[in-house]
């Protein structure tokens, strides 16, 4: 079992660790952007309140209700529907990097993250999409809005190595790229295109962020 994973079992087990259950939905499409690159498959993430990309989902208590269950419950808060989900869901069980551990947190408890992937019907998702902006009572609070992840690749190469760029919270990232290749959602060495120009983007951005400082910091000393 690769470093850091754990399996279902070994996840309820642990004494006082904090649980997070998040749900990577998807599905098939035929639809083609500007009406001639494929889009191949819709993957919904979210933007949060923390300004970082996540899969929907949240804390559960184990001691109270399944993981199923509290992950049904919250994707109820955040995206507006209620979606069954299932013990075959499931996908991995991890724990999560130390950035991951919020400020109220007990430094001493760790934090193990469910990770779960559901496929659904195209109608399905753009359901989702629609109650998450309308009816969802988290909307503009702690979700700021669905995103999805675009698996092609533009001329100027933007498009999925630019969406890999972003910041993600805590393993969302990795959980996004071993689910693309898990699922052959995308091919091994097209991913492997998109992280590497994904690094030279996001060089780039650290070389702008330096800039922008450098404007505000000078602009601050005025005042």
């Amino acid at each position: 079992m690769a470093s850091g994973q754990l399996s279902r079992a070994e996840a309820l087990a642990c004494s006082g660790c904090r649980h997070a259950c998040h749900v990577m939905l998807y599905c098939d499409t035929k639809s083609q952007l500007f009406g001639r690159l494929p889009i191949r498959h819709i993957i919904l993430m979210q933007m949060r309140f923390d300004g970082l990309l996540g899969f929907p989902g949240g804390f559960v208590k184990p001691s109270e209700e399944t993981l199923e269950a509290g992950l049904s419950r919250e994707l109820l808060e955040e995206l507006g529907v209620t979606l069954p989900i299932l013990v075959e869901d499931h996908a991995d069980s991890c724990y999560a990097p130390a950035s991951s551990h919020s400020s109220s947190s007990s430094p001493s408890s760790r934090l193990i993250t469910h990770f779960y992937v559901k496929k659904m019907e195209e109608e399905q998702i753009r359901e989702v999409e629609r109650a998450a902006a309308s009816t969802a009572t988290d909307h503009g609070q702690e979700v700021l809005g669905m995103v999805r992840v675009p698996l092609y690749t533009t001329k100027g190469g933007g498009g999925l190595a630019a969406f890999l760029s972003h910041s993600f919270i805590g393993n969302a990232r990795s959980q996004l790229a071993d689910s693309l290749l898990r699922l052959n959602l995308v091919a091994p060495e097209e991913l492997h295109k998109a992280l590497t120009h994904s690094l030279k983007i996001h060089t780039h951005t650290a070389e702008d962020l330096q800039v922008a400082f450098a404007l505000t910091e000078a602009k601050r000393k005025r005042f």
